[in-house]
C-alpha cells in the first residue's frame, strides 16, 4: 500500500520503521506482507555485492560521521571504559556481523536475578514464547552449520584445532548455524563461488550472488553476496510486498501526532555531501506521520532518540537508559608459541566464525555466568599485515638489509651470480605468525548495570567491567586453556589489559530501553510496545533487559517477529 497525504499535506503511512537491522527488517516485512503501508528510514546507504570497501582509500572513507563528510559503513562509538562498533547501511548490523544465529539458552531467560548495586535482571518472555518465532526467522535466513566434513571445507585448521582442544578440556563444542550460503540452493551440495539461485521475492540490489569462497571478509562486508544478510532476505521480501525503503534518511526527532499516531522528522544525506563538512542543523528536515512507529535504530540510535524525545513523549519510564551491557564481549588473540611447533590455524581461511565452545551457567548446572568462546577470523590480506607488524617489522628490516647488501654488491661488481632470487624470497616471511594466529571471541552473561544518559546533547554511557570482572576472568581462563592445548601464546586485547585502564570493544551493545513487566522496571512490555504510548514500539537490541549470551541477532529478530504477530492481531480486518 502506498503512502498518502493527511489534511496538512504531510505524508502519512500505516507504519514507519526506523532502522533496517534485525528488528527493523523483520518488522518491515511482516507489516508489509500484511498489507500495511510501510516506510523504512535507514540512515546509511545500500551495499550491493561488490560495493564494500577494500582499498586503503575506500577504507578511509568507510566510516560514519556525516558532519565530517563521512557516510560510510562503520560507526565507532567511544565511551568511558569501552568502545563499540556498529553498522550504518541497508541491512544494519547484518552487513558486518559474523553470521552466527544461536538461540538464547532456555535457562538464561532469568527472572529476578539480583544485580550488584540493586535491582534485578528480569526477562518477561521465555524461550517457549520465542521458539516459534526463532523457527520463522530461520526459515527466512536459512542458516546452516559450517560444512566441515565436505572436502572443500575440511581444510579449515582453526575449526579442527578448536574441536580437539575442546575435547581435551571436556568443553561442549558445536558448529553453530551460520546465515551463509555454502550451497547454491537448499538441499544442493555445497561448493565454492557457485551462483546462488534467486529467491522468489527477488532482490533489492538486482545483482547476482555466489556461495562462500572462505575469504574471511564477513565482518567488512561480503562482496560475493554469500552472506544471507537482511538486504538479501527480509528487506527484499518487504520491498516485494511494496514496503517503501528509503536509504540515507536519518531520523532526528519523534513526537506524538496532533490527531494521534506519531510524527517523524528526518534528514536526507545526499551523496553529494560526502567529503564535505556539514554543519549540524543545516540539512532541511522532512516529516512523515504514521499510525505505528517502530524504533529499530540499534541500541545506541533508539535509546538516543528516546532520550532526546522525553519532552515530546511525556510519561516515558524512568527505566529509560538502564540495563546496558555489552553481551559479555571479549576479544583476545592466540599467537604462535615458543618451543613446540604451533598449530597452523589459518584464521583467514573460512568464514569469520565456524565453531563455538559453550560453558554452562549456574542456572543450568555450571558455575557463575555462562558464556561462549568462538573462533575468529579475518580477511586474507590481513595475513600480510600480521607478518610485518610488531616484531615482524624488525625481521623485515633485517631481511631488507640483507637484500640491499646483495643488490649493491651486484651493482658494484657486475657479478652475474648474485643469488638475488633467494634474497627476494628471503624478503618474504615464512608465514608462521599469520598462519599460527587466531582471534578468540567471547560473549555471554555479563552484568547489565550500565546507564545511558544525555550529556550536552550527546549519548553518554556509564558502564565498566568492574562488576563483571569475575565473569571476564572466567572467559579469559577458558581462552588461556585453549591456547595451552594448541601450543599457542595467549594475549589479551591490548586495550583490555593495562595498568591504567581496562577497556573492552563490544559489537553487541544491548539495553537502554529494556522490556519489563511494568514501567517500574522497563520502557516497553514483552511485545516491545512502550508503556503509556500505544503503537510505539522498540524492536531492537535496546529492548533486551540483559545479555542474550550467545550472538544476539537471532533473538532480536525473533523478538521482533513475535511483537509483529501481536501487533497485527490488533489491526482491523
Amino acid at each position: 500500500m502506498a503512502a498518502h497525504r493527511d489534511g496538512r499535506g504531510t505524508e502519512h503511512v500505516d507504519a514507519v520503521v526506523v532502522g533496517s537491522g534485525f528488528g527493523g527488517s523483520v518488522a518491515a516485512y511482516r507489516l508489509a506482507q500484511a498489507g500495511l503501508s510501510v516506510v523504512v528510514l535507514e540512515r546509511g546507504r545500500a551495499y550491493p555485492p561488490g560495493s564494500f570497501p577494500r582499498s586503503p582509500a575506500e577504507m578511509k572513507r568507510a566510516f560514519w560521521d556525516p558532519h565530517q563528510g563521512l557516510q560510510g559503513l562503520f560507526d565507532v562509538w567511544r565511551f568511558n571504559g569501552f568502545s563499540s562498533v556498529v553498522s550504518s547501511g541497508l541491512g544494519g548490523g547484518s552487513l558486518i556481523y559474523a553470521n552466527v544465529l544461536l538461540r538464547k539458552d532456555e535457562r538464561w531467560f532469568v527472572r529476578d536475578d539480583p544485580l550488584p548495586g540493586g535491582g534485578y535482571e528480569t526477562w518477561p518472555i521465555t524461550r517457549a514464547d520465542l521458539d516459534p518465532h526463532y523457527d520463522a526467522v530461520e526459515a527466512m535466513l536459512t542458516p546452516a552449520p559450517y560444512p566441515f566434513r565436505e572436502p572443500a571445507y575440511s581444510v579449515t585448521p582453526k575449526t579442527a584445532e578448536l574441536r580437539e582442544a575442546a575435547a581435551k578440556l571436556h568443553l561442549k563444542f558445536e558448529l553453530p548455524p551460520l546465515a551463509v550460503s555454502f550451497a547454491p540452493a537448499p538441499g544442493a551440495p555445497p561448493g565454492l563461488g557457485l551462483p546462488i539461485a534467486p529467491a522468489e521475492y527477488g532482490n533489492v540490489h538486482g545483482l547476482p550472488r555466489q556461495t562462500c569462497r572462505l575469504c574471511g571478509e564477513c565482518d567488512i562486508g561480503c562482496n560475493d553476496g554469500a552472506k544471507n544478510t537482511l538486504d538479501h532476505t527480509y528487506l527484499s521480501a518487504a520491498a516485494h510486498h511494496d514496503a517503501d525503503i528509503r536509504t540515507r534518511c536519518e531520523v532526528r526527532a519523534i513526537r506524538r501526532g496532533l490527531s494521534g499516531g506519531y510524527e517523524v522528522s528526518y534528514v536526507h544525506h545526499d551523496p553529494s555531501y560526502e567529503g564535505h563538512k556539514v554543519a549540524p542543523g543545516t540539512l532541511p528536515q522532512r516529516h512523515i506521520t504514521c499510525d505505528r512507529l517502530i524504533l529499530a535504530a540499534g541500541t545506541y540510535g533508539t535509546t538516543l532518540l528516546l532520550l532526546r524525545s522525553r519532552a515530546e513523549l511525556p510519561g516515558l519510564s524512568d527505566a529509560l537508559g538502564t540495563r546496558f551491557c555489552g553481551n559479555g564481549d571479549l576479544l583476545t588473540f592466540l599467537l604462535p608459541g615458543r618451543g613446540a611447533a604451533p598449530a597452523l590455524l589459518r584464521a583467514s581461511r573460512g568464514p569469520v566464525i565456524t565453531a563455538a565452545v559453550r560453558v554452562s551457567d549456574g542456572a543450568d548446572g555450571g558455575e557463575g555466568r555462562g558464556y561462549y568462546v568462538q573462533d575468529g577470523g579475518y580477511p586474507a590480506f590481513v595475513d600480510w599485515l600480521a607478518e610485518y607488524s610488531g616484531g615482524g617489522r624488525v625481521r623485515l628490516l633485517l631481511r631488507a638489509a640483507d637484500f640491499a647488501i646483495r643488490w649493491l654488491y651486484a651493482q658494484t661488481t657486475r657479478s652475474a651470480d648474485t643469488g638475488l632470487s633467494s634474497a627476494i624470497s628471503g624478503l618474504l616471511s615464512d608465514g608462521t605468525l599469520s598462519s599460527g594466529s587466531l582471534p578468540l571471541l567471547g560473549m555471554g552473561r555479563d552484568i547489565p548495570d550500565g546507564v545511558m544518559r544525555l550529556r550536552d546533547g550527546r549519548l553518554d554511557v556509564r558502564w565498566s567491567t568492574r562488576t563483571s570482572m569475575e565473569y571476564f576472568q572466567r572467559v579469559r581462563a577458558t581462552m588461556r586453556a585453549i591456547a595451552d592445548e594448541l601450543g599457542a601464546s595467549y594475549i589479551d586485547n591490548p586495550v583490555w589489559f593495562s595498568w591504567f585502564v581496562r577497556r573492552i570493544i563490544t559489537v553487541h551493545p544491548l539495553g537502554g530501553a529494556p522490556m519489563g513487566d511494568g514501567p517500574h522496571e522497563g520502557v516497553c512490555d514483552a511485545n516491545g510496545e512502550v508503556f503509556d504510548h500505544p503503537d510505539l514500539y522498540v524492536l531492537d537490541g535496546a529492548a533486551m533487559p540483559g545479555p542474550v549470551g550467545p550472538n544476539p541477532s537471532l533473538t532480536i529478530a525473533a523478538f521482533a517477529d513475535r511483537a509483529c504477530t501481536r501487533m497485527l492481531e490488533r489491526v482491523p480486518a
